[in-house]
């Protein structure tokens, strides 16, 4: 039987950039500052472990004027309460699990964010529906290395060749293919996804 690899951002959960600011800042200064407050030199840093969450809440707020600085934190501390599920994935993964597919996640993600999502019911309800989860920041590796691809397969007991892997990433979606997996690139439409992965789950 073939098993089912996940992304989490913007696959299980939306992460709206401008949705997360508009928690603290008017919808035009949310536009604005969005390319500075989600800046990939401080997240990419973020997702692999080697600056922490502190550190990169600072880092955000010097690229960003004073008046900002106070919003700026609130935002960080509060952002990984603040995405919402993708419509119909929560349902889809309990569907493929109702069937007996082995489910996993695997996620660039900081550490803070793995400890609060833990406490979060709205994230708890989904992740116990994983066989494994696979988070960046704990392990100092992300996507698309093949070292992170390689950990998911060594942790779990698993072969590439029964793995079916979903990102909204075309990098990771090549990387995971290079490790040997089939590999989706989710666009945002679960109801396609449920058609993809019913014909790939069937041959």
């Amino acid at each position: 039987m073939k098993h089912c690899i996940f992304d989490l951002g913007n696959v299980l959960f939306r992460f709206d950039l401008v949705h997360i600011l508009a928690h603290r800042f008017e919808p035009k200064v949310a536009e604005e500052i969005a390319p500075i407050f989600f800046d990939r030199r401080i997240w990419d840093r973020m997702d692999d472990g080697t600056i922490s969450d502190q550190d990169a809440k600072q880092a955000i707020c010097d690229l960003l004027p004073p008046e900002y600085h106070r919003g700026a934190r609130e935002v960080y501390d509060a952002w990984p309460d603040l995405l919402y599920p993708v419509p119909g994935m929560p349902e889809l993964v309990r569907e493929l699990k109702e069937k007996g597919h082995k489910l996993y996640l695997l996620s660039n993600i900081s550490i803070g964010f793995v400890e609060q999502s833990m406490k979060n019911p709205m994230y708890r309800e989904v992740f116990d529906l994983f066989d494994g989860l696979v988070f960046s920041g704990p392990i100092g590796i992300t996507k698309p290395k093949p070292e992170i691809f390689e950990y998911l397969l060594h942790t779990n007991s698993l072969r590439a060749q029964d793995c079916i892997f979903i990102d909204d990433s075309p990098v990771n979606i090549a990387g995971a293919g290079a490790a040997g997996m089939d590999a989706i690139l989710f666009e945002g439409d679960a109801g396609k996804l449920r058609t993809i992965l019913q014909a790939k789950l069937k041959a």
